[in-house]
């Protein structure tokens, strides 16, 4: 059984076709790439697997389970985490708090339980920690724990960001162009973490990418959209040679 398969996916903004009938299916384990020229759709395909749309038409089908109408904190309990373009930490929060808080949908005790910090709460509550800071320990971060996200480097942020999609311990993560505004060390950086986390937690990755570097050193598989239409799918190899991607990209069917 895939881990995600999705069918017929479209979605519509009054007259605009967004999306398109996409489909696609993703097995456990597997790195891939969505790309395509800006506005060709990609990250509202990500915003319609993570719950944050509702699909027009089609089906979202994850571990086997029916995903539309889920909310998306719904969507993130089955096992769905996901990064977006512009980083979106909590500013005034540290960065363990941003680490911790993302794992409210599984804290297992009531306000009652709080309030009285009885057994199962304080149970919880050392459960998130360990969870939090083994995170920050392995991907390099223990040492910003209590900073501000905001007085961080971009490419420390982002690998905050990424550390706090892996805290609700995920079977799929959707990275919406993490090399977005990164230098050329820290790209190379991002490149050797995000195989890292491929191994080490053995999850599928999907991930939205103009760098072409990222995607052909990480991802087995490509799929192609522009104006909400997959126009290719296949190895990195078939991709770069493919035609009708180099006319989407450049204007031209030449080089």
């Amino acid at each position: 059984m895939s881990l995600l398969e999705i069918n017929g996916l479209t979605r519509r903004f009054g007259g605009l076709i967004a999306v398109n009938d996409f489909n696609i299916e993703l097995g456990e384990h597997e790195v891939v790439a969505l790309i395509g020229p800006n506005g060709a759709g990609k990250t509202t395909v990500f915003n319609l697997i993570s719950g944050f749309y509702q699909p027009s038409e089609g089906s979202i089908r994850f571990k086997g389970k029916d995903t539309r109408g889920l909310r998306p904190h719904q969507v993130t309990a089955l096992g769905v985490a996901r990064t977006f373009q512009g980083i979106r930490l909590w500013s005034e929060m540290d960065v363990l708090d941003n680490i911790r808080i993302a794992q409210h949908y599984r804290l297992g005790y009531s306000l009652l339980d709080c309030f009285l910090r009885t057994k199962n709460y304080m149970t919880r509550e050392k459960e998130i920690d360990r969870i939090a800071w083994e995170l920050l320990e392995a991907m390099d971060l223990k040492e910003f724990a209590h900073e501000l996200p905001r007085n961080l480097p971009y490419g420390v942020q982002r690998r905050v960001e990424i550390a706090r999609a892996m805290s609700v311990q995920p079977a799929l993560l959707l990275l919406d162009e993490p090399a977005a505004g990164l230098n050329s060390a820290d790209v190379e950086e991002l490149i050797k973490l995000v195989r890292w986390i491929h191994e080490r937690f053995n999850v599928t990755i999907w991930m939205i990418e103009h760098q072409m570097t990222v995607v052909m050193s990480l991802c087995s598989r490509i799929k192609v959209v522009d104006f909400g239409t997959t126009i290719a799918d296949g190895t990195p190899e078939e991709i770069q040679s493919n035609p009708t991607v180099i006319k989407a990209y450049l204007g031209d069917d030449t080089i």
